[in-house]
């Protein structure tokens, strides 16, 4: 049996239709050309409004044109809005803001941080501009792309994270100190999503720094959440990572459980991982039995399937997205056009939606200008080119600039009932929103590359090939280019099968030389273990055993693919299950 994969070429959320905004040239449909000039406009005033008013503060107030700290002082919107230059063309700010982060951002400093959100933002943001580094015209060091200034930050800033991971369970702690690590009195109990959401950014890191330790703490997380799921195959929403004991039993796929599922889809297309498919596929089945309900999916109790809260959350518009990259289009569309509906009632998307009353729920009634569903909309226009999702993308930028547009910047919607706004801009708007938006209206911008051009970067042990398409966005919306680490992995395994050879090669010439000196008069010399010790391969296979496993690959080669994942270039995988 063949599920089909449609490769992130882009991820898209569209924050649907309130307004009408201009038509295109034929009256109806909207001009691509106009709205990516509209949403690069909207970024600019929203960027510029952060640099002139917030910087080096995390985030910028817009009502107050003043700036703060949210999420560990680390200028956060900066790091979060750098790959949406160069996505919108500016390399000459792309290489300004990186010269800039390396002289001002600092890890070691006394902050407790959230994990979930320092290893997204930061951790994703830094690891996407250091691949993407050469293409904005950043002169890259030799061994680009396994080495680099904004790489190393990178490792530093996931090395503060690790004392976190550091549990009975193996399950992250959700707030770690960067100067202390935890805190004595830190609480155990952490979100799924707080859990699950470190493989892309974690493997990554692995493959390009050679230190497996990343990928080894975001594998057994994911692990340990697996087998924490229930008897019908679904897991809650909060846990206590200590004993592995559930501590909030409500089942879904939105706030606290989100990217969790997410990044089994995209760690599995990432690292060509048919395990973690197979465990996001299985979770599928049961979030489809028991939580949908005509195209919508509501929260039930994790045990019993029976229905906790009968609501939409605005994070859950992500899921159509996440649907088309397994090839469920069609079911895909039915819950986009669902939650197209809310946003039509409000012009916004409300953080809660009772479903039964259609109305928001209370003290829930804001829209913080999330992406969720502009992302949705761009996944499934990639995959059917449906016109309709161009109208989506161009009444969310009539709905943002109308309702929350002012003087420093774009401001979070307070409550959509009465348009009220808050004083505060979250930095996803320049990382995600503003990014999906363009994206949707930009069919040539180099994220969609269909594998036709690529660059070809020459390394120590050969050539790489980088930027051919096939970027996996983490979710923050930061590219990925899976062929970064195939080139890393390839360096790192060279160089240790190659210390290796030569450490045996030394170690049996000073054994020989010890050897011959001491039986120089006592007869032909032998192995310490004697005879036949270094000529049987028996004994050979048992030396062997006793190193850890590594993946043999040819010198000067790339590692051959099996056939199911050749697509990969063109735009869809293939996992053959059967």
């Amino acid at each position: 049996m063949l599920f089909r994969l449609l490769v992130p070429l882009g991820l898209l959320c569209a924050l649907l239709p309130l307004h009408h905004g201009a038509p295109g040239p034929d009256g109806t449909a909207p001009d691509p050309a106009h709205y990516r000039e509209r949403v690069k406009a909207m970024f600019y005033h929203a960027y510029d409004s952060y640099l002139e008013n917030a910087f080096p503060y995390d985030e910028l107030r817009p009502l107050t044109c003043d700036g703060h700290d949210t999420w560990g002082s680390f200028s956060l919107t900066l790091i979060d809005a750098l790959d949406t230059l160069l996505i919108l063309g500016n390399v000459s700010e792309f290489q300004r803001v990186v010269e800039v982060l390396q002289d001002n951002v600092d890890f070691d400093i006394d902050v407790n941080a959230s994990v979930f959100e320092t290893n997204i933002r930061v951790v994703g943001g830094l690891l996407s501009a250091h691949l993407l580094s050469k293409k904005a015209g950043v002169e890259v060091e030799a061994g680009w792309p396994c080495s680099g200034p904004l790489l190393r930050m990178a490792e530093e800033a996931a090395r503060k994270l690790l004392p976190a991971f550091q549990t009975p369970t193996g399950m992250p702690y959700g707030t770690v100190n960067l100067l202390h690590g935890v805190n004595p009195g830190e609480t155990p109990v952490t979100c799924t999503a707080g859990i699950g959401t470190f493989i892309v950014e974690f493997a990554t890191l692995s493959s390009l720094t050679g230190d497996p330790v990343f990928e080894d703490v975001a594998r057994v997380a994911l692990m340990r959440l697996w087998e924490s799921r229930s008897d019908i195959g679904l897991v809650g929403n909060h846990i206590d990572v200590l004993t592995g004991k559930w501590v909030a039993q409500d089942a879904g796929i939105g706030a606290g459980v989100d990217s969790y599922f997410e990044y089994l889809v995209k760690g599995a297309i990432l690292l060509q991982d048919k395990k973690l498919m197979a465990m996001f596929l299985e979770y599928n089945k049961a979030i489809r039995n028991y939580t949908r309900f005509d195209d919508w999916y509501l929260w039930v109790q994790m045990y019993k399937g029976t229905v906790s809260m009968p609501v939409f959350q605005s994070l859950e518009a992500y899921w159509p997205g996440l649907q088309s990259l397994i090839g469920d289009i069609d079911n895909a569309m039915r819950t986009f056009l669902n939650y197209y509906t809310v946003w039509k009632q409000f012009g916004g998307l409300p953080e809660f939606y009772n479903i039964p009353q259609g109305y928001t729920v209370e003290k829930r009634e804001g829209y913080p200008l999330r992406p969720e569903l502009i992302e949705s909309a761009m996944y499934l226009y990639r995959a059917t080119g449906d016109p309709t999702l161009l109208e989506l993308g161009r009444d969310a930028v009539e709905s943002i600039e109308k309702i929350s547009k002012v003087e420093c910047g774009f401001a979070t919607i307070k409550d959509l009932r009465d348009h009220k706004l808050d004083n505060r801009m979250e930095s996803f708007f320049l990382a995600e929103t503003v990014k999906y938006l363009y994206l949707l209206f930009d069919p040539t911008n180099f994220i969609h590359n269909n594998g036709s051009t690529f660059d070809a970067v020459i390394t120590p042990y050969g050539e790489c090939v980088l930027g051919a398409g096939g970027y996996i966005f983490n979710t923050e919306a930061h590219p990925i280019d899976p062929a970064a680490l195939h080139c890393c992995r390839r360096l790192k395994e060279e160089q240790w099968e190659v210390e290796d050879l030569m450490r045996e090669f030394y170690s049996l010439k000073r054994k020989r030389s010890r050897f011959q000196k001491k039986t120089m008069s006592s007869g032909p010399w032998e192995p310490p273990g004697g005879p036949g010790t270094f000529s049987s391969p028996e004994n050979h296979e048992r030396a062997r055993e006793k190193k850890p496993a590594r993946r043999q690959i040819p010198l000067l080669s790339c590692p051959s693919q099996p056939f199911t994942s050749k697509l990969a270039l063109l735009g869809q995988v293939f996992l053959d299950s059967s």
